[in-house]
């Protein structure tokens, strides 16, 4: 073999692996189903049209679906998702994406609006994921205070205490003694979460493609929660 291809052959075997990854058929991190075997899914309008069923069917047993972002924006395909998801046994939970730009009690309003109470709901979820200019912003009191306007108002209309969806480094840098006292569902794709994030939700993949949806976004987002399935029953209710 000659040299310049024993030079170059490392960074196609680099580009063929990254393909793999970027397409989901080598999935970095692989939980064992013994150890956590409820798994579940979060959705939005990227996924489309979704058959509730036959996801259902794949090992699904939860779904968090997007209902909000900021004070006034629904996810268009929300109310569809929240009506045929009733007709399953999935147990469903909706989501809200927090923006920087206006209250947390406005951004909670839109929220309640939106997103009617169904039978096995599980505890709503504020998305917070610092962007562009703002993520200076998110370790400020101001920021804190808004955040926990959220969590307080949409517990005292649910009677269940929200769960906080970050980034492992946002939660360790910015958000862990502010909110030690919330359920932690965990954004890590690369790897396993740090030890010391107590969570209980862990979103290990943004990269598994499973039937049952057509949208504009071929690959849904996979989770699993903390605990048993017996747990799982007996979560937020």
């Amino acid at each position: 073999m000659k040299k310049w291809m024993l030079g170059i052959l490392p960074i196609l075997i680099l580009a063929v692996i990254a393909a793999l990854i970027f397409n989901g058929i080598i999935q970095l991190n692989r939980p064992s189903k013994d150890a956590f075997p409820v798994r579940g899914v979060d959705v939005s309008h990227y996924q489309g049209s979704i058959d509730w069923n036959l996801l259902q069917d794949q090992g699904i047993m939860f779904a968090y679906i997007k209902a909000t972002e900021g004070s006034s924006y629904q996810d268009s395909e929300f109310q569809t998702n929240w009506e045929n998801v009733k007709g399953t046994k999935l147990r469903a939970g909706a989501y809200h994406f927090f923006s920087f730009e206006s209250s947390g009690l406005k951004q909670s309003e839109n929220f309640i609006r939106t997103v009617p109470v169904i039978d096995g709901m599980l505890p709503p979820v504020i998305d917070v994921e610092p962007y562009g200019r703002y993520r200076t912003l998110m370790d400020s009191d101001e920021t804190t205070a808004e955040i926990k306007d959220w969590l307080n108002a949409i517990e005292a209309e649910y009677g269940m205490r929200p769960v906080i969806y970050t980034t492992e480094a946002f939660y360790m840098d910015c958000m862990a003694k502010a909110f030690s006292d919330y359920d932690i569902w965990i954004r890590s794709v690369y790897r396993s979460p740090r030890e010391e994030i107590k969570w209980k939700f862990w979103q290990y993949s943004n990269r598994v493609h499973l039937n049952g949806y057509v949208g504009e976004e071929r690959f849904v987002d996979m989770n699993v929660f903390d605990g048993t399935i017996e747990d799982f029953e007996k979560y937020g209710r």
